[in-house]
């Protein structure tokens, strides 16, 4: 009689592949397109190439994923981790494009900066100590909590929308947010894990009717989309363009450490050391993909992992079917136009439930930590202020270096890095406060469905900084 394999090895039916996989490429798509958006538009770049920049991400996207789930060699944490371009590298890479490099030297420093992460994976994989339940939990928290603008920004109908805050918009996000729960609640359990799914496609059944999209750009696109290796020119190697990618490499590379250690607590396949190398050095190598096939640097996507911890599906081949769907997207235009004509306010319904699970999740794993007698109360405190500051006042520090800016506007880097500090100073160097409590009595299920929802962090950066500049 053979072992029963892990769930995260399980592979489900060809229907429930295809749905699940599916919910996962409408939670993410948004955020993935944003960066090729924002940067093409600053860029000044025609229709077409703003067209082939998109395609190209979606098919790195879908080849990222696929690294990251399957996995070969030392390559891919093999969990049910999406990835997409982080919202990290935006503000350098408009820097770097505007002030006279352009597009290759874009991708000469995403390129340095991918063999960089491949080179530091098995550093940052001897980092995992680092990470108790006081510091993931934090850290979850505050990506849910930064992640929730986002949702709200949808509901209104999406950042620079002539109709932004109509009640009729907020009426859809509602709409689409009751069918949700109602699906979650009522439904037989198929049916509740593609409650997001469901909630999207009655969405856009009311929203067509009513005006809210149409369906125009399906008609414009192309059929076939074929992205070729430095389409925009050979890559060039800049000095200035270079370091401040480096930058951002450190940045993603701590979110998707957060991220990988929460998918592998929610699933129950915990992260150890080398598969957190693994993980990052598959990250690593996807940013080099991006930087030869014309786009951006890739992370860990963090509303995909509160979807992982609403839907409890826990196969790793739902996502690598979900980067299969992406890669057609992106070798099929006319595909990516379809969803693309998704109204904001439908996927800012579906955001709200997705991106609050994040924030709960958080409390959660802090449910378990050891608050009596000791500093960690300080420790989630100060972490959670310095984490929501950049979000609350995203001008906060504009005045400040570019790569301090790189660093500090993610909300998610910025708590995280404070949490480690604090919970080191509290907890670690000798003096009042003693190391025991800081890994406080988790107990095994809540720390792991809660670090599990720290995947939220790439992603999240990625959508607020999307909802700012689209």
């Amino acid at each position: 009689m053979t072992p029963h394999p892990h769930p995260v090895d399980e592979v489900p039916p060809a229907s429930q592949l295809t749905a699940f996989g599916l919910q996962h490429v409408l939670a993410m798509y948004a955020g993935a397109v944003a960066v090729p958006l924002i940067v093409g538009g600053a860029l000044k770049l025609s229709p077409a190439d703003l067209a082939y920049l998109i395609t190209a991400d979606l098919l790195v996207c879908g080849i990222a994923t696929l690294i990251q789930c399957v996995g070969f060699w030392r390559f891919g944490v093999r969990l049910p981790i999406m990835q997409g371009c982080t919202f990290a590298a935006v503000s350098p890479m408009v820097l770097i494009g505007t002030t006279g490099g352009g597009l290759p030297a874009i991708y000469g420093s995403v390129i340095v900066a991918g063999l960089a992460i491949v080179l530091l994976a098995p550093v940052f994989g001897r980092l995992l100590r680092f990470f108790p339940p006081l510091v993931t939990g934090t850290v979850i928290l505050v990506i849910g909590l930064s992640l929730l603008p986002v949702a709200g920004n949808w509901a209104a109908g999406g950042v620079g929308s002539a109709e932004f805050g109509e009640p009729k918009n907020l009426a859809l996000a509602a709409f689409v947010l009751a069918v949700v729960l109602g699906v979650q609640r009522f439904a037989p359990v198929f049916l509740s894990r593609i409650a997001v799914l469901i909630g999207i496609v009655v969405g856009l059944a009311v929203a067509v009717p009513f005006g809210f999209t149409d369906f125009d750009g399906v008609g414009d696109a192309d059929w076939l989309g074929i992205s070729t290796p430095f389409h925009f020119g050979a890559p060039t190697f800049e000095a200035s363009a270079i370091i401040s990618m480096l930058v951002v490499a450190l940045v993603t590379m701590t979110e998707t450490t957060g991220d990988l250690i929460a998918v592998g607590e929610l699933t129950g396949r915990k992260v150890e050391p080398r598969s957190l190398a693994d993980g990052l050095r598959a990250d690593g190598l996807s940013t080099v993909l991006g930087g030869v096939f014309n786009t951006f640097p890739y992370t860990a996507y963090a509303q995909n992992v509160g979807l992982v911890g609403m839907t409890r599906v826990r196969s790793r081949w739902v996502v690598a079917t979900a980067g299969g769907i992406l890669v057609l997207l992106g070798l099929l235009p006319k595909l990516g136009a379809v969803v693309a004509a998704i109204p904001a306010p439908v996927l800012g319904g579906a955001g709200l439930v997705m991106f609050g699970t994040v924030a709960a999740s958080g409390l959660r794993t802090l449910a378990g930590v050891d608050f009596k007698d000791n500093h960690n109360l300080t420790v989630v405190a100060v972490s959670v202020a310095v984490g929501m500051l950049p979000v609350g006042v995203p001008t906060v520090y504009a005045k400040f270096p570019d790569w301090f800016q790189t660093v500090m506007n993610s909300g998610i880097s910025a708590g995280c890095l404070t949490a480690i500090a604090l919970n080191m100073l509290f907890n670690h160097l000798a003096g009042k406060g003693g190391s025991a409590d800081v890994s406080g009595g988790s107990a095994d299920g809540d720390a792991a469905e809660a670090d599990g929802l720290s995947g939220g962090s790439g992603q999240d950066a990625v959508e607020q900084s999307r909802e700012e500049a689209v």
